[in-house]
């Protein structure tokens, strides 16, 4: 670890916002997850209802910078051509 107060400081922080990045991120995916079994089942009203979730949530992790912006878009935009293909 650092000698200096600062960098241990630094350390901490980074280690903090590292375990709140890593939430987010497992909640995106668990968020494209459902919408991409629910397509994979056929059932499009589960699969609507889970993109509309998904959509939010990418959209938030996009704000607070865990994602970029375009990373966000493209996920938005691959599921949502995912649930249009549907029947």
């Amino acid at each position: 670890m650092a000698n200096i107060k600062s960098a241990k400081k630094r350390v901490l922080t980074s280690a903090k916002k590292a375990q709140a990045n890593k939430a987010v991120n497992t909640t995106v995916k668990s968020a494209v997850k459902k919408v991409r079994t629910a397509v994979e089942a056929g059932d499009k009203a589960a699969a609507q209802e889970a993109f509309r979730a998904a959509e939010v949530t990418i959209d938030k992790a996009a704000t607070k910078g865990v994602l970029h912006k375009n990373t966000a878009s493209r996920k938005v935009s691959r599921l949502a051509s995912a649930v249009d293909k549907m029947n």
